[in-house]
């Protein structure tokens, strides 16, 4: 299938060449007429990865296409939440919306068309804030449109709006863990989620993780706003492995999930959330059946320790 991008695309590299040239190879099918790079620079005390962030910037260069290309290189490391917050910031300052791909995310053509449309139909709609690639839901799919509103943000490809980025805040500065856990339990009703989103709400904001995106996803659920997931995924994560900054574990069910035809694109009649869609995510992600088990084994113990002292 071809397809040609209307979107500006924003390409995040670091020090993965060889994820990065199969990312790489379906803009250059996609064809955007506005590319943005922006590259994170090597960490002083790998002495092979400042070779391996060269050999990826070096992949971009092979742009034979017209299209008009703007870069952000950095010449020391900044780190996850730093690298990548900037350079959202560096394309809403020139875009008032778009297509954003990190060097291990791997898009079909479909993504593109479908990230087209959903700019386009959604651009004045405050509800929804988010655009999502990838689709997690192991072959279940809700409803029969081609894509379903969440309350998650998946940013293993993804596009946006600048009305939405204006409002990220990187350090969580505007919010405590009281407005966190009131916006949450408006959200989900299961304890577990709601106590393992605090407790990444508070990690964030206490500067114990190293990431932009759970900033993303905490402002958007603050703001009780929409995601578009499609109902077929759309996006192939590569990066599982000890390379990897985060998605370490090569064996998980995310892992270079295979790309899925999309089709004539149909609309949800209601704009309402998929709670469950969402659930069957979390419940996945959050280990959550386990920690009840734990947590009924606890009871027990604790239920008999009672007892016996009343005997």
């Amino acid at each position: 299938m071809n397809y040609q991008t209307q979107s500006p695309v924003l390409l995040l590299l670091f020090n993965r060449p060889d994820t990065t040239r199969l990312v790489f190879e379906t803009i250059k099918h996609a064809a955007p007429t506005r590319l943005y790079i922006a590259a994170d620079g090597p960490r002083a005390d790998l002495e092979t990865e400042a070779e391996l962030c060269r050999q990826a910037i070096a992949i971009t260069n092979d742009i034979d296409w017209p299209c008009e290309v703007r870069t952000l290189f950095r010449n020391e490391n900044l780190g996850c939440k730093e690298a990548v917050s900037s350079a959202i910031d560096w394309f809403f300052g020139h875009e008032e919306e778009g297509i954003i791909l990190e060097d291990d995310c791997v898009p079909s053509i479909d993504f593109f068309r479908f990230c087209d449309l959903m700019l386009e139909r959604y651009r004045f709609d405050t509800r929804v804030r988010h655009i999502g690639g990838s689709n997690l839901q192991q072959g279940k799919q809700w409803g029969n449109a081609s894509y379903y509103y969440s309350n998650l943000t998946h940013v293993w490809g993804w596009a946006g709006w600048r009305r939405v980025w204006q409002s990220y805040d990187k350090k969580l500065t505007a919010y405590n863990s009281a407005d966190a856990r009131n916006a949450l339990s408006n959200i989900f009703t299961e304890p577990i989620i709601i106590d393992t989103w605090v407790s990444i709400f508070n990690q964030v904001k206490g500067g114990l993780i190293d990431t932009w995106d759970y900033q993303l996803t905490l402002i958007n659920f603050f703001n009780n706003s929409l995601s578009v997931i499609p109902n077929v995924n759309l996006i192939s994560n590569i990066g599982f492995g000890n390379a990897a900054t985060h998605t370490i574990d090569a064996r998980s069910p995310y892992a270079a999930l295979p790309h899925q035809s999309l089709g004539d694109i149909k609309h949800p009649l209601l704009v309402i959330p998929q709670k469950k869609a969402d659930y069957n995510t979390l419940v996945h992600d959050f280990d959550v059946e386990r920690i009840k088990r734990k947590q009924a084994k606890l009871h027990r113990r604790v239920k008999r320790w009672f007892k016996k002292l009343l005997i």
